[in-house]
């Protein structure tokens, strides 16, 4: 059991992922600190303030606050859009990688098989049609 566990845990796509997720909560803060301190300032000189944090439904002895919901789901959407933006420039400013190369390059193992299937083709044309030659 240990012993899978280490395989588990020294397998690359689970350090991919754990740096996957180091990153991104880096990045979190970064595009939060964006959009808390520079996009929502901004909207708000347009449309006021951004708060609906005081709105709250009572029913009975429960409060349902959904003016903070409401906050969540603007920020997110905000700072998806801005996520959105962020790649687009990112990817403008990356060179793009080709998928396929035009020509690839064989290797020597591949020459020699491509060599040897020609040798085949042509004794086998020489036993069906040996006066062919």
């Amino acid at each position: 059991m240990i012993q899978e566990f280490k395989e588990f845990i020294s397998r690359g796509n689970v350090m991919d992922l754990a740096v996957g997720v180091i990153i991104g909560a880096a990045f979190t803060a970064i595009v939060k600190s964006l959009v808390n301190n520079l996009i929502n300032p901004l909207i708000g000189v347009f449309l006021g303030q951004i708060d609906f944090s005081s709105l709250v439904l009572k029913v009975g002895n429960a409060t349902f606050k959904y003016g903070s919901f409401i906050n969540s789901v603007i920020n997110f959407l905000i700072i998806a859009f801005v996520v959105f933006l962020l790649v687009k420039m990112i990817n403008k400013i990356m060179p793009k990688k080709e998928d396929v190369e035009a020509d690839p390059i064989p290797t020597a193992e591949e020459k020699y098989l491509s060599e040897i299937v020609s040798l085949l083709k042509q004794q086998a044309n020489s036993i069906i049609n040996p006066n062919r030659n």
